[in-house]
């Protein structure tokens, strides 16, 4: 493990490998390991790149205090990668650093050569939710589920809010089902759900993804519902020129589930 300081703040992050910079960016209670499985497939002629963002693990966080939004991440991101001196590079995020890389690439795409955005988190302007849409509840994705899952960990009760989250995010029993590392993860990162509530986290809008420049490749799970499946459905066709790779066998963990898939959905992307 490296670490790099940016922002006031020490950034732990992996590196592997050789050739063009890939940075991969992590979602909601994950950290650096999250992207174990594909690092050997990715690093083969890339020189991968993966931080921690602020606050999560290996950070021994209580949830209270410090910088937790959107904005400060996008901005650690940027001075990560100048700082790094990386030029341009690819740009891998999964879910909430899916949404980051998003506004990372709206608001500086002479970072990146391009952008996967692994079913970005968050929501779509009223304008863009398709009428089948429209319904949503706390079990689809709506960000109920963030207020919920904070409140029973801010309560002590972090396997409870965990799996309010996870179950909401993927499905009923999700859960129960992840493996003990996988639970560990989500463990060792639970508080900082508390501060995603407040993180400031903005819809995705008609004209921010029409403006983005950035060659980019959506990549989902053909099992994904709720909120995840409506970007994946919505966004992809106002990005100009965006490609759109739906993963069979695998739910929102994409990249864990079908490692061996998602790199084959990658890797011809970033040559």
């Amino acid at each position: 493990m490296k670490i790099l300081r940016i922002n006031d703040h020490d950034m732990p992050y992996l590196e592997i490998g050789q050739g063009s910079p890939v940075v991969c960016v992590h979602g909601s209670l994950s950290d650096f390991r999250a992207w174990n499985p594909v690092l050997k497939p990715l690093s083969i002629a890339h020189r991968v790149i993966v931080p921690s963002l602020r606050h999560f693990f290996p950070e021994n966080w209580d949830g209270t205090g410090g910088r937790f939004t959107i904005n400060q991440h996008v901005e650690d991101l940027i001075a990560f990668i100048e700082t790094l001196a990386l030029g341009p590079v690819h740009l891998i995020g999964h879910s909430r650093g899916g949404h980051i890389g998003f506004r990372l690439a709206s608001r500086r795409p002479d970072l990146l050569r391009n952008l996967v955005l692994a079913e970005p988190g968050g929501t779509l302007e009223d304008a863009l939710l398709p009428a089948d849409a429209k319904p949503i509840g706390p079990a689809a994705g709506s960000r109920e589920h963030v207020e919920l899952a904070s409140t029973k960990i801010a309560a002590g009760d972090l396997e409870g809010g965990l799996q309010v989250f996870t179950d909401a995010i993927n499905k009923p029993g999700s859960w129960d089902a992840l493996s003990l590392a996988d639970r560990q993860m989500r463990v060792d990162n639970a508080y900082t759900l508390i501060a995603q509530v407040n993180e400031g986290r903005e819809p995705f809008t008609r004209a921010q993804a029409e403006a983005l420049r950035v060659p980019t490749l959506f990549v989902g799970g053909a099992d994904t519902g709720g909120m995840l499946a409506v970007i994946m459905r919505v966004l992809p066709d106002l990005v100009p020129g965006a490609q759109r790779v739906l993963i069979p066998q695998a739910g929102h963990s994409m990249m864990r589930q079908q490692p061996g898939r998602f790199c084959e959905a990658v890797l011809p992307f970033l040559a």
